[in-house]
């Protein structure tokens, strides 16, 4: 059966990343093809420079970074939420609780081994999103897994290793290479690229786009064949 994949790159503390995912989902609902759709999340880190776990409060450090007041930057973070919230989408942004993330997109990795990845990234997003807990705690992200449905002994043996640290930095690479600096980022069968958290309505446009698009490649693909019996 043809499948049409679909990576898509992002980071656990995006809000943004969190609300193409619901939009995305919107847009695969209504796919005609949509049970021929494979995802896969790949690794992207805002910030990896930072430590596991962001000392002080998110909305002060955001204004920093931003050069705004801390009240500008709580009015920011609300905007997003008002969006969030028209996807069915809880956010407390400002009691966010930041980190580094090269962990959680290690345990990821673990996750699309054991046919867990969507599971995992959805419970990683709501626990940084909703929940304030701490994303680049490895206990934290141990039990979260396990809550998703890994063995948390097998993710905890995992962050004690250097597990899947190059298949993580190979997909950043991956992004670097297809100029990719901001998320979420969308590419489709290999070649269409949606860059940030589009409405449905365009993500369906790119599914049915890139279906076609395969479809036609297929069709050609066969009709170049040749056999021992000649050409066709």
């Amino acid at each position: 059966m043809k499948k049409l994949r679909v990576d898509i790159w992002s980071d656990v503390v995006c809000p943004w990343c969190a609300i193409g995912k619901r939009r995305f989902e919107a847009a695969l609902a209504r796919f005609s093809h949509k049970d021929e759709v494979e995802v896969v999340w790949r690794a992207f880190e805002l910030d990896p420079s930072a430590p596991a776990v962001q000392p002080g409060d998110n909305a002060t450090r955001l204004a920093r970074k931003y050069g705004r007041t801390r009240e500008q930057a709580v009015a920011m973070m609300q905007q997003v939420a008002e969006t969030a919230k028209q996807e069915g989408l809880d956010f407390d942004l400002v009691n966010a609780r930041s980190g580094n993330t090269f962990d959680a997109h290690r345990v990821l990795h673990l996750a699309a081994e054991r046919g867990a990845q969507d599971a995992v990234k959805e419970r990683f997003f709501r626990a940084y999103m909703t929940e304030q807990q701490p994303i680049g705690d490895r206990e934290v992200l141990v039990r979260l897994a396990a809550e998703a449905g890994l063995d948390p002994e097998e993710v905890r043996a995992t962050l004690a290793t250097d597990g899947f640290a190059a298949e993580v930095r190979e997909e950043e690479e991956v992004a670097h290479r297809l100029g990719i600096h901001g998320v979420p980022f969308f590419v489709l069968d290999g070649a269409i690229g949606v860059s940030g958290a589009q409405p449905a309505d365009v993500l369906l446009r790119a599914l049915e786009q890139a279906w076609e698009r395969s479809a036609a490649e297929s069709e050609t693909a066969e009709g170049a064949a040749c056999g021992p019996d000649g050409c066709t």
